[in-house]
This record gives C-alpha cells, structure tokens and sequence, in this order.
C-alpha cells in the first residue's frame, strides 16, 4: 500500500472531517490521541483499556523511551506496536519538547542540543539525525520532527533564529526519515514524518514558515509551541491566521492542546490532531470532565453521592460505581480510584470527538459546539 492516504469527506467552514489510512489501520478524524509518555497511560490503564474506550491513536515520547528502558531494545524486541501490545497507530513525538521543558541545563548548536538526562544526569546529545533513529526503532505509525520550542513569549529576533534553525532542521529530518525507510532492517518502513510550525505569537513569522514547509511535502503538519503561555484568545487568533496556510489535503495537528472548549474552537479553525494531558493529569486527581462542566470528586458533598460520575455515560467507571465510592478510593490514595477516573476522562474526550465526527458527517458542527460549550458552563450538577 502507498504510505499513507489522507481523505476530506467533509467541510463545515474551515472544520475538516477526514480519513487518514495508514499502515497501522485508518484514523477517523477529527482525532484525540490518548497520551501514553513511556508506552503506558498513567493510571494503570492498559491496552485493552484503550480499545474499550474508543481510542485511535496512542502517542508516545521518543526522548523517555530513548532513557528507559532505550529505543535499541524496543527496536530488538519488534517495535512499539509489538512491545505494549498495541495494533492501531501510534504518533511518537520528536523529544524536541521534552528537552527544552525537562532539561535546566542544555546546549543549542546547530548539530543539535546537548543537555542532561532527568533521571540519572547523564549528558545526552539530541538532533534530527538522533530523532529520527530513536523514533526509527520504535517504529511508530508517524513520526514528528525534530524542533525547537521557544516560548510563547520570547522576544522576537530569538524566534526568527530559532524557527529558521527548526527549518534546517526539519529538512534535515526528512533525508534522515528517507535514508531510514530504505534501510533492510528498518520495522516500519511506512512510517511518516510530520513537520511542525513554529514561531510563538508572531502570526507573519507562523505564516512563513507555514508557507515553507509547506512546500517540502510532508506527510502531515502541525502547529507546535502553542498551549505554552500564552492565553486562549492569543492560541486562537494563532490558528485562525496559520492554519490557511497549511496544505488542506494533509493531516493539521495541534501539539498539547487542550481543554473540551481549546478542541471545539481548534476544530473550527481546521485542525484534526489533538493530544492533551489533560484528561489523564486531571483525573488523577479527581477532576472530572463532564457535559456539564468539570466536578472535584474530593468536595465532601460527593461522600454519599449514589449516583455515576455523569448519569446516561458508558465509561467502565460509569456503567458501575457511584462517585461517593470512587471518592473513597481517591481518599484511600487506592489505585482504582485513580484508574477509574482516568478512564472516564479520556472516554469522554474520545466520545467526544466521535460526536464531532458525526456533527460533521450530518452539517451540524456548529450547532453541536455551541450546545457542547453551554452545556459545559452549566456548572455542576
């Protein structure tokens, strides 16, 4: 089969309903993928959990699985898909973000960064060529480049120099990405490679380098560096300059964004790749996304409460316990509490998106995320 085949079924105004076929199985999108760092979701959700739930697309971090337990192995014992038992696609991001958000000490030359392990200290040394060995041998469904994620903030002739190096680097990534593709050993030899747009709050600066890698022809392109200080309406407007100038016949993928309301309002703006935190993070401790907005299982009122965390839901958690008994396990600092809530986020965050699909399939997008998002301010229930 080709690499890939990515198909628009449906327009409302900018908002994309596609396919995406892969080597690893197609992808529905709009898509949230469920956030798996080290080839697991926090909070003893398995494989078989994420099937359950909905999930398409399970991402993981090429820079924790290069520390532990190292790419070489992985690559030994078959590739990610066979290593956490998983048969769907998988996106693997480049490390670029864990680098510049992990590492307190670090060095950017053009070759690439040097900066200290997490873990134990040790000097590790990251570039393109690095990147994409590492993501080569976890032979994710799609790989990112390797980039540099300046702050939303940073002053402006900092971020010409960065997005310019992310440019090199990009190209860069790409004849490493062909070399390895062509490569007899290599497990995955589909896999694609998505570039990423940089260039903090400066929309001029975005929609250059939206015009330029544009013209290399990626696989797919995503809009990175956004959700890192800088406020929704700022995110926003980002979107609403750059994404026009991005391929409409690729996949768009918004990096580590966000909230219920950030994936409505990016739908709309054109986007159809999410991944987020969020719902895992949140649920750990106890913050739970509802239709009706987000509700703190810690507060007292919920010490007898018989009832699911939201009535009518079909979440494992849901279709079984109450939320005074799943409080009690928070408490408890028992597992199960943990995992049950996580549950429950990430299968209405992939409810979700399959209710956006079909608003978009039907022409109602837009009347379903202004009932979505007054829904969800209604408050506690």
């Amino acid at each position: 089969m080709e690499k890939m085949k990515y198909q628009v079924l449906k327009q409302e105004g900018r908002a994309k309903r596609a396919v995406v076929e892969t080597v690893h199985g197609t992808i529905q999108t709009p898509v949230f993928m469920n956030v798996g760092t080290v080839a697991a979701i926090k909070g003893a959700v398995s494989t078989e959990d994420l099937e359950q739930i909905g999930t398409q697309v399970e991402l993981s971090n090429t820079y924790h699985l290069h520390v532990r337990p190292g790419d070489d192995k992985i690559k030994q014992f078959g590739g990610l898909h066979k290593f956490m038992s998983w048969n769907k696609p998988i996106l693997t991001d480049s490390g670029g973000f864990q680098v510049f958000s992990l590492a307190g000490l670090r060095k950017i030359k053009e070759e690439g960064v040097t900066f200290r392990c997490h873990i134990d200290g040790h000097k590790i040394f990251m570039g393109p060529e690095e990147s994409m060995r590492i993501q080569s041998n976890l032979a994710s469904t799609i790989a990112m480049a390797f980039d540099e994620c300046a702050p939303a903030k940073a002053e402006r002739d900092y971020v010409i120099n960065s997005v310019a190096r992310t440019t090199r680097w990009l190209e860069r990534c790409q004849k490493e990405m062909n070399r390895l593709n062509g490569l007899e050993d290599t497990i995955n030899k589909n896999q694609l490679l998505f570039g990423i747009n940089q260039g903090a709050v400066y929309t001029d600066i975005r929609i250059e380098h939206a015009k330029r890698i544009s013209e290399m022809n990626l696989d797919g392109y995503a809009v990175g560096g956004l959700a890192v200080g800088e406020t929704h309406e700022e995110m926003y407007h980002v979107l609403d300059e750059t994404v026009p100038y991005l391929p409409l016949d690729k996949p768009t993928y918004l990096m580590g964004v966000g909230t219920p309301a950030n994936i409505l309002e990016s739908v709309d703006r054109g986007v159809d790749f999410f991944d987020c935190v969020y719902p895992t993070r949140n649920g750990r401790h106890g913050h739970l996304y509802t239709n009706f907005g987000k509700i703190n299982l810690f507060n007292a009122k919920y010490e007898l409460d018989d009832r699911p965390i939201e009535p009518g839901c079909q979440c494992p958690a849901c279709r079984r316990y109450s939320r005074a008994y799943i409080r009690h396990l928070l408490k408890a600092k028992e597992m199960l509490g943990m995992r049950l809530c996580v549950l429950h986020n990430l299968y209405f965050y992939n409810t979700m998106m399959t209710e956006i699909r079909n608003a978009l399939d039907n022409g109602e997008f837009a009347a379903y995320k202004k009932r979505k998002l007054d829904g969800m301010l209604q408050g506690e229930q």
